[in-house]
């Protein structure tokens, strides 16, 4: 009867911890969704999307028109430096959005991927993945990798 018991207790607790990681990883899954539209959105404000390569975007140029300005020199010259300055922040969220992207990837495709280290397959902490739902490693590979 006590076997019976405890066996009806440890089942119940696999229950609970497997729902548990379920609702942990839609919840996951859900901030990973969000950021990427955001990052999508700031993209979209001033590059357009490459049909070819994922999560590629491309900073529009800025039309120099100089023979309708008289003023168009310096005008020219601010854009083309906001131009160089829009490239830099448009690899930064390319970036990101890859990281998101293949994070989203890996949780769709459900073969364990997500959440293991990619350098010592061990299991990313929740509280790394609740901080950062798109990282790659672990902690302790995180800090081997800084040194």
């Amino acid at each position: 009867m006590l076997k019976r018991q405890l066996t009806f207790l440890e089942n119940i607790h696999n229950i609970t911890d497997e729902s548990m990681e379920k609702k942990t990883l839609n919840e996951l899954k859900k901030k990973l969704e969000a950021e990427k539209t955001l990052l999508e959105k700031d993209l979209l404000k001033f590059a357009d999307k490459d049909k070819k390569i994922p999560y590629d975007y491309d900073t529009r140029f800025p039309e120099l028109d100089v023979a309708a300005r008289p003023s168009a020199p310096d005008e020219n010259a601010t854009e083309i430096d906001n131009y160089g300055n829009l490239l830099a922040v448009e690899h930064a969220l390319e970036l990101r959005l890859k990281e998101v992207g293949e994070a989203l990837e890996k949780i769709k495709k459900n073969d364990g991927g997500y959440g293991k280290c990619e350098n010592c397959q061990e299991e990313i902490k929740i509280e790394r993945l609740k901080a950062n739902p798109a990282a790659k490693i672990c902690v302790k590979c995180a800090n081997q990798n800084r040194k």
